[in-house]
């Protein structure tokens, strides 16, 4: 095997000036290194990546922290099984912004029951806190020990083992909570992009009697659409929400929550709500499922839209409405931060929210073909109030749908 001291022989010069050539330093003649070129080129000389690593105390490599989703069937074929999913996306971003600087991208799944067992339960709500026992740190802190640095999904680890994590190597948290302290967040703008989407609903469509089918309570772009939601319809003389339900980000779980809304307003002949908000597109594609299997027209009968604009959700019929949130974007850009804070790891942590693309199509009442893409403005979301107000029940609440129900063939978290 060739080795530096057979290119340093063959070119006449020490083995620090081949190296200072392999890593692209000034500091050697153009002739010079133009010599250790020729020789490692005669000499067939492959650099070992694992040393030169070690070197320069770098490993050129990035983490990517995803989801393995548990209880799907062996041969269920669902929208979230494809390729089309959040993490997929996010990969090829920073795939996309690695691949010229040489850099490799090491890609995990930790399972969703793992995931699950790291937050207690509060009541009937999942996922009110992290357990101070959490599952999924011990694989996090071997990854680390791996990679320069670290993208997780948001909603993948406990905000402890974040703060851990994060004082061990960069982090980057994709699609996080805007409100996360001491760890960078790129995130799509879902407040402005739910505000605009279910303003046009609401405004320029006049449906004012909403069902909202929400997100899991661990995901912070769902709080945020969910808030959003509302504040259209506090700001809209007439509107009102008369019902929701916690969906978990699938198909599956937005089937249950439209069959969940059917039971509660009397079936179809009862008084429906004119219009559905549904958190992602993957639970909206469910929700018309359900409604056409119930002979609900929509949106003569009952409008629709969802968040994400997915492919499938142009294969539908009727086409969702929607918001584009830039996934592969997200991924680039978070990517970006996280090779800033490796070379700079004392920078301040940072909140970056890329504008999200309301797009219009047929679901919400507009007329059939009709595709228009129209950029949101960037709206300032109002803080939270502190204490937080006791709300008013809705007048009719479906129970939401619990990872402890019958989810057997519905994954968790996809996006």
């Amino acid at each position: 095997m060739v080795t530096l001291y057979d290119v340093a022989r063959q070119a006449g010069v020490s083995i620090a000036t081949v190296s200072r050539v392999l890593h692209g330093q000034e500091s050697v003649r153009e002739t010079t290194s133009a010599r250790v070129r020729a020789a490692i080129e005669e000499l067939g000389y492959v650099p070992d990546g694992a040393a030169q690593s070690l070197a320069r105390n770098r490993k050129d490599v990035i983490g990517l922290v995803c989801v393995e989703h548990t209880g799907l069937n062996p041969n269920q074929y669902d929208i979230e099984s494809m390729s089309l999913l959040f993490y997929d996306e996010v990969m090829r971003g920073a795939e996309a912004l690695i691949r010229d600087r040489h850099w490799s991208l090491l890609i995990t799944y930790l399972r969703e029951d793992e995931i699950l067992a790291g937050y207690v339960r509060d009541g009937d709500q999942a996922g009110a806190g992290p357990r101070e026992d959490e599952p999924v740190l011990p694989r996090l802190l071997t990854l680390s020990g791996k990679v320069d640095g670290l993208l997780i999904g948001e909603g993948v680890v406990p905000t402890t083992a974040l703060a851990r994590l994060a004082r061990r190597l960069p982090v980057v948290v994709v699609a996080g909570d805007p409100a996360l302290r001491g760890v960078d967040v790129v995130a799509a703008d879902n407040w402005s992009g739910a505000y605009a989407l279910v303003s046009h609903l609401v405004i320029d469509h006049g449906r004012r009697r909403l069902f909202h089918v929400d997100g899991p309570e661990t995901a912070p772009d769902a709080k945020t659409r969910r808030l959003a939601t509302q504040a259209v319809i506090d700001a809209q003389p007439g509107a009102s929400l008369v019902g929701a339900c916690s969906g978990r980000f699938s198909v599956r779980s937005g089937e249950a929550a439209a069959e969940r809304m059917l039971a509660d307003f009397g079936g179809p002949g009862g008084e429906l709500p004119d219009g559905i908000v549904c958190s992602n597109d993957q639970m909206a594609i469910g929700v018309l499922r359900t409604l056409t299997a119930h002979s609900i027209r929509v949106p003569d009968d009952i409008a629709l839209i969802g968040f994400d604009d997915i492919y499938p959700a142009t294969l539908c019929d009727p086409p969702l409405t929607t918001v584009n949130q830039p996934i592969r974007s997200i991924g680039e850009r978070a990517c970006e931060r996280l090779i800033e804070r490796i070379a700079h790891p004392t920078l301040r942590p940072s909140v970056e929210l890329l504008p999200t693309e309301l797009v219009i199509r047929s679901s919400c009442g507009c007329p059939p073909g009709m595709v228009l893409r129209k950029p949101v403005e960037t709206m300032v979301a109002p803080a939270p109030p502190c204490p937080p107000k006791q709300q008013q029940p809705v007048a009719r609440r479906a129970p939401a749908i619990l990872p402890n129900q019958d989810t057997a063939n519905d994954p968790i978290k996809e996006r």
